[in-house]
């Protein structure tokens, strides 16, 4: 089932989520449901507040950006009570979008190589180094488990510059193809 997604100015995108448990209900189906809605959105991360959901949950798909980036093939993982524990120091810069920010790709500096501990969509418990585009997109969804979008990282100046394009998307005037919740 297509979900509609929440679009930037909407409380629960700057919400802490909190962690689920294994009886957490319809959670196999609710999986699928993201999976289909960023499919459809022609996304390749989504994250449960993205659909109006406060838990822990966010699904990758990163295998369209295998021509860009070839060690994204076959990165398609769901990630449950994710929590990252380490970051590197390294840095890289690369331009980012969002579902919830649609019209809007800004470059955005992230760590080259995190460590995340999470559990998988049966619940097994996984401790992973994971680098390069993978890391960084990781790190995109992992944000809105904590409140935060990918314009958070920007400037002040780039902030300002791109104020009137975020207040379009929080009143519903900017361009999408999929259903929308506004704030």
């Amino acid at each position: 089932m297509l979900l509609p997604i929440v679009q930037y100015g909407h409380p629960i995108l700057r919400k802490m989520s909190e962690d689920i448990t294994k009886d957490y209900e319809n959670l196999q189906k609710l999986i699928a449901d993201m999976y289909e809605t960023m499919y459809k959105a022609e996304g390749i991360g989504i994250a449960a507040p993205q659909i109006g959901k406060n838990i822990r949950l966010f699904v990758i798909d990163a295998t369209p950006c295998v021509e860009d980036y070839p060690e994204v093939k076959d990165f398609k993982r769901v990630f449950i009570n994710a929590h990252i524990v380490e970051k590197s120091e390294a840095t890289t810069s690369t331009s980012e979008g969002c579902l919830s920010l649609p019209g809007i790709s800004e470059e955005v500096r992230r760590s080259t190589s995190i460590r995340i501990k999470y559990l998988d969509e049966n619940f097994e418990e996984h401790d992973e180094v994971i680098s390069g585009y993978c890391a960084i997109v990781v790190q995109h969804e992992y944000d809105h488990l904590d409140g935060k979008v990918f314009v958070d990282h920007l400037g002040a100046l780039k902030k300002r510059l791109l104020k009137g394009k975020l207040n379009a998307i929080s009143s519903g005037k900017a361009p999408v193809r999929y259903r929308v919740v506004l704030p």
